[in-house]
């Protein structure tokens, strides 16, 4: 019987060196090709570590809503109503609310740089301004808006080609607008003096300032200490808010 080599099949025969290794490397490459969908040699790159997909789309737009939300400190309901909310407008099917929120949960947890693939959205005007409206409802999920999330839209506005006014005028919600919070743009500083850095710090300082006070303040290392519940939570508290400012530095600077 005949055995279509797949593209894992022949890379798994290709290394046995054999008639019968290829045979079985058919047939082991089948199955692991539907588990994890290699279906070109960029996707088996992609799984081996040596290229990366890029995001689009859907995918790009609730990845930005999960980290917005998770920006504010935690995804609290109201952002996944939000969410939802969205995945209605776009009216997705089933497949694609799947992996809608699969991108909104990655979002949330993930230190992956938006630059580039927002950078190559400049000139959709239409596409850009819809991806800006969605992030601006999320910020306002639960009201009013922080600094951090405002900070981190007409930075995202910015990367897509739109200037900060225009960004601004995004924000409305039945025709009026809600108004920018009580120290707009203030978020990246306040990050800059958490780290103890300079903006014109080197991304390596800025990464030792991170890793120094992450180290220090984690809760188990507080825990170990003999420290409270209290001074456990404290320190849980504070690990979120380094991470924030650490993303948010990254985010503005370009940097991985």
């Amino acid at each position: 019987m005949f055995w279509p080599i797949t593209l894992l099949g022949a890379l798994i025969g290709w290394l046995l060196a054999s008639i019968p290794g290829a045979l079985l490397g058919a047939l082991l490459g089948q199955v692991l090709d539907r588990r994890f969908g290699l279906n070109s040699w960029a996707r088996l790159r992609e799984r081996m570590g040596g290229g990366k997909a890029v995001m689009q789309g859907d995918e790009l737009l609730f990845f930005l809503l999960g980290r917005l939300a998770k920006s504010s400190g935690r995804i609290s309901e109201a952002h996944i109503q939000a969410a939802r909310r969205e995945m209605q407008r776009l009216r997705l099917t089933a497949t694609a609310q799947r992996a809608a929120i699969d991108a909104f949960y990655r979002g949330k947890s993930s230190g992956d740089g938006l630059r580039d693939p927002l950078h190559r959205l400049k000139g959709r005007h239409e596409d850009t301004k819809s991806v800006l409206q969605a992030c601006w409802r999320m910020a306002r999920a639960q009201g009013a808006i922080d600094a951090r999330q405002h900070e981190l839209i007409m930075l995202w506005g910015k990367w897509m080609g739109w200037d900060s006014a225009a960004i601004a005028a995004l924000d409305v919600s039945g025709g009026r607008s809600q108004g920018a919070p009580s120290n707009p743009g203030g978020a990246y500083e306040q990050a800059l003096r958490l780290l103890g850095v300079r903006a014109d710090s080197e991304p390596q300082v800025i990464k030792r300032a991170y890793r120094r006070l992450l180290s220090k303040h984690h809760p188990d290392k507080q825990a170990g200490a003999g420290a409270t519940v209290q001074q456990v939570r404290d320190a849980t508290e504070r690990t979120r808010e380094l991470h924030s400012a650490y993303v948010l530095i990254r985010e503005r600077r370009g940097f991985r």
